[in-house]
């Protein structure tokens, strides 16, 4: 599906088969010299034919094309290394890319997920389910970093990077304030809450994405287009909502913990979550990684405002409230 938002700035819906998102909205910004495309899908063919068909519709010349992908999520960022041509310039920003650098892929998770609770005979199998695993790049093209601040120009566009950490550590999102769009990545959805995950004692990436919310709250924006689901026309109501959500969560942890000690995954085992599951045992193991980073998340932010204590013994982690 394409759909005109502005004249020259198109949405373009690719499925993401089998996953809880449903679809990626690709942003297609047209232009007499270079166009931009904001996001791309996972590396598969169902997210490529749809993104090339839309294209192709477009009469997009990905010669004259360039890219800016929001955050490392292969959902965003998983097709750009087979659309780019030897022309195109691919807009990152640099936390991000310094994870893709760094080496050990996947091992530093494990062992934090490990420390956590996660079943040690669930780890691979939840690797191989992840689709960031199974659909990632095939290779990371050379990137044009870019900093909070920085502008990206595109034909009648003029955007303004505004980095917001907290679903990953270097997420960007693109700010037009002549016209007031803001897209918004993974930063703020509708009818969905970002997912926040936390694989790492010394972050607060919780905290970090309240502030980032902060941020762009006081932004004026009369609409915004977000990575996944419909458009949002009220950007304060929907931050409002995001942050009360995440207190909600905070408060039902609190409980969870009244008088226990327990890992994160315990503690993940016993939050509601909207999925379809009778009970935690029948959770696909790829939503059990991605609820306990969240509880981890949550654990971490209650932590650094003094509400929990957090226990390490024998290479592994515990919480409990402070006021036990």
């Amino acid at each position: 599906m394409v759909q005109e938002i502005r004249p020259d700035l198109f949405l373009i819906e690719v499925p993401l088969p089998n996953s809880p998102l449903k679809s990626l909205n690709a942003y297609v910004v047209r232009s007499d010299q270079r166009n931009l495309v904001i996001d791309t899908g996972l590396n598969r063919t169902e997210c490529y034919d749809a993104l090339t068909a839309g294209l192709k519709a477009l009469d997009v010349d990905l010669n004259r094309t360039d890219f800016f992908i929001t955050h490392l999520h292969a959902d965003h960022f998983g097709l750009v290394s087979r659309l780019k041509t030897d022309t195109s310039r691919v807009f990152f920003n640099r936390p991000d890319a310094e994870i893709i650098e760094m080496r050990g892929g996947w091992e530093p998770m494990f062992q934090a997920a490990a420390r956590n609770g996660f079943p040690e005979r669930l780890l691979r199998s939840a690797l191989e389910q992840h689709p960031g695993y199974k659909f990632g790049s095939e290779w990371v093209p050379e990137l044009k970093l870019l900093n909070d601040g920085d502008r990206v120009e595109v034909g009648d566009y003029h955007f303004q990077c505004v980095q917001t950490p907290g679903h990953t550590v270097g997420h960007t999102c693109l700010y037009e304030p002549d016209k007031k769009l803001f897209v918004a990545g993974d930063h703020i959805l509708i009818d969905i809450t970002p997912n926040i995950q936390c694989w790492s004692d010394t972050e607060d990436p919780l905290a970090r994405y309240m502030e980032s919310l902060d941020r762009v709250y006081a932004l004026d924006i009369e609409l915004v287009l977000p990575g996944h689901r419909r458009l949002i026309d009220d950007s304060r109501a929907r931050i409002t909502a995001l942050k009360e959500h995440h207190e909600k969560r905070c408060a039902e942890i609190m409980a969870i913990l009244d008088g226990a000690e327990m890992n994160a995954y315990a503690v993940a085992a016993r939050m509601s979550w909207d999925i379809r599951c009778d009970s935690w045992e029948d959770f696909p193991v790829a939503q059990k990684w991605f609820a306990t980073g969240e509880a981890i998340a949550h654990l971490r932010y209650l932590e650094g405002q003094g509400n929990i204590q957090h226990l390490k013994q024998d290479g592994f982690s515990t919480f409990k409230s402070s006021s036990n």
